[in-house]
């Protein structure tokens, strides 16, 4: 049976894992399944449809699956998924999903959401993801495996985040984020690429050298963003090493609706 505190409030018709802890004073709705090994500490409150998977950590005081900070809402049963082994710290709010977009909030795996945190409506988080301190996310958000955001970065409502990018610490982000790169700055532009982090992820130093020329080819060398996509194209074709990150960067471009951060 789960480990729940006798101060907290958990509805019957909630179903919780029989290894799952609940702390002190929190509450849990009546639509709510947890997976095993998870732990709500003390004053956390899981409403609405959620889902959460195993060995997730949620600390004092979140917000978890509340209805949408959207004025079109209308009780919808929306839901908030969020995967395995997650760690959410203090005082972070994840609203579910509305029905003008794909009704859902989605988190992955193994995602580090740091104090303060706001991931808002319809966002769609995948895994290995930092956000760090206070960072806030707008409706309708997308970011892709191991992105690290600095604290107290903004993002825009609609903006897309490629994998392995990462933004500096105050970021405002208005346009989205192509793979590999970094930028900083309210509004961010871009200012290289994530060499370490390709480092610590297993990039070879050819892939990171190609990955060098690739964002000079789209940031350095006065190119249209159709000139240096058919360009970029060029290069994956004459490289097989730079095959797989070459069209994880191709992809993202072909699907920004923002334009790119520049």
């Amino acid at each position: 049976m789960a480990r729940i505190h006798p101060t907290a409030i958990v509805d019957p018709a909630a179903r919780l894992d029989d290894s799952v802890t609940v702390g002190p004073f929190s509450m849990i709705g009546p639509n709510v399944r947890i997976g095993a090994d998870t732990e709500i500490g003390p004053h956390c409150v899981i409403d609405g449809h959620t889902t959460i998977g195993r060995g997730n950590r949620f600390f004092p005081s979140c917000s978890i699956g509340a209805e949408p900070q959207d004025k079109k809402y209308a009780g919808e049963p929306t839901r908030l998924e969020i995967g395995d082994g997650n760690t959410i710290r203090e005082c972070c709010t994840i609203n579910t999903g509305t029905v003008q977009d794909a009704g859902a909030t989605r988190l992955g795996n193994d995602n580090w959401i740091m104090a303060y945190v706001h991931v808002a409506h319809d966002c769609q988080l995948g895994s290995h993801i930092i956000l760090a301190n206070g960072t806030q996310l707008a409706g309708h958000v997308h970011i892709g495996d191991h992105v690290f955001l600095g604290g107290m970065t903004g993002v825009h409502q609609f903006v897309k985040i490629g994998a392995h990018a990462m933004t500096s610490v105050h970021s405002t982000l208005l346009q989205d984020l192509p793979p590999f790169v970094t930028s900083s700055g309210s509004p961010a532009r871009a200012v290289g690429i994530n060499v370490e982090g390709l480092k610590r992820r297993g990039f070879t130093p050819a892939q990171i050298s190609g990955l060098r020329a690739a964002y000079k080819t789209l940031y350095r060398q006065g190119l249209t963003l159709d000139e240096a996509r058919a360009a970029l194209q060029a290069r994956r074709a004459e490289d097989p090493e730079l095959d797989a990150p070459l069209s994880t960067l191709l992809a993202f471009l072909d699907t920004a609706t923002r334009g790119i951060v520049r």
